[in-house]
């Protein structure tokens, strides 16, 4: 008897440890799954907090302002319009081709600042530092420099940009209004005196107008004496391509063309009667910028 009761006392405190082992396993894989589940949370929260950021430093919404500072490059038209003198052609001699003007390429540092009204619609503004032009004058397959101009061009847009606003590449494109204000223009020293000679108006000879002119008879030429140019100011329209593509910090790299409708008339005195001279310009640059920008 006294051996069964040792049997059913050892086979009871087995029963109790295995109890206690089970309870115990339980109890660890419960501390388990709660560990992992907490690392699992923090995992997703960690990787949606780095995507929202990743996001938010990409995407374009109302409020966001980019400021840009690049080169700009304006290539006006390869128009030659004629210029003209008491409203008639001039020409070096009698026969020769009549005079023609044209305004040449220049790059200055250009800026712009970018103001989102929604996440796809945006308004821009172009300013830069002043671009100065060579004017030149064609006669025939010779040119000569006749003098300069410097512009400011501002140019307020509408932008439009169609991707999707999280993408790192952003395309737009634009239109707007222009206005372009002409300054310091001047003829070069050769032309403002008499090294350059008029020989003809409208293909007729000098010495055939002189008296019409008021010029002593015989006189054959005159010197050209260019003086007081004044180039008009411009309002035209503008539209652009362009796109931003956004890097790391709110950093981004930028380019556009655009094409600027810009007509100006030019008006100056000539020779020693100071006849009032003109020329319609049609300068209707390409407009190339490549920047660096910001986005705020």
């Amino acid at each position: 008897m006294q051996q069964g009761f040792l049997d059913l006392y050892q086979h009871g405190k087995s029963a109790v440890i295995d109890n206690s082992r089970i309870r115990l396993f339980h109890f660890i894989n419960f501390k388990s799954g709660i560990y992992t589940m907490k690392k699992t949370i923090l995992n997703v929260a960690l990787l949606s907090a780095i995507s929202v950021s990743s996001f938010a430093a990409v995407a374009n919404q109302a409020g966001d302002i980019i400021t840009r500072v690049g080169v700009t490059y304006v290539a006006p038209s390869s128009d030659q319009p004629t210029i003209y003198a008491a409203g008639a052609t001039v020409h070096l001699a009698q026969g020769g081709p009549a005079l023609e003007a044209s305004v040449e390429n220049n790059a200055q540092l250009g800026l712009n600042f970018v103001y989102f009204y929604n996440d796809n619609l945006a308004i821009e503004l172009l300013a830069a530092t002043p671009f100065e032009h060579d004017i030149n004058v064609h006669v025939g397959e010779t040119t000569l420099n006749l003098g300069s101009t410097k512009q400011l061009p501002p140019t307020l847009s509408a932008l439009y940009y169609f991707a999707d606003k999280e993408a790192k590449f952003q395309p737009y494109v634009g239109v707007g209004v222009n206005y372009t204000v002409f300054f310091d223009d001047k003829f070069n020293a050769t032309m403002s005196g008499d090294a350059v000679k008029v020989g003809a108006l409208d293909n007729t000879a000098i010495a055939d107008l002189a008296g019409a002119l008021g010029l002593p008879e015989g006189t054959t030429e005159v010197g050209l004496q260019a003086k007081d140019l004044n180039l008009k100011n411009s309002w035209g329209l503008s539209a652009q391509v362009g796109f931003d593509y956004h890097l790391e910090d709110n950093w981004l790299v930028n380019a556009s063309a655009r094409y600027a409708d810009i007509d100006t008339t030019g008006t100056f005195k000539a020779t020693a009667l100071e006849v009032p001279g003109q020329v319609d310009v049609d300068i209707d640059p390409w407009v190339y910028t490549v920047s660096v920008g910001y986005k705020f």
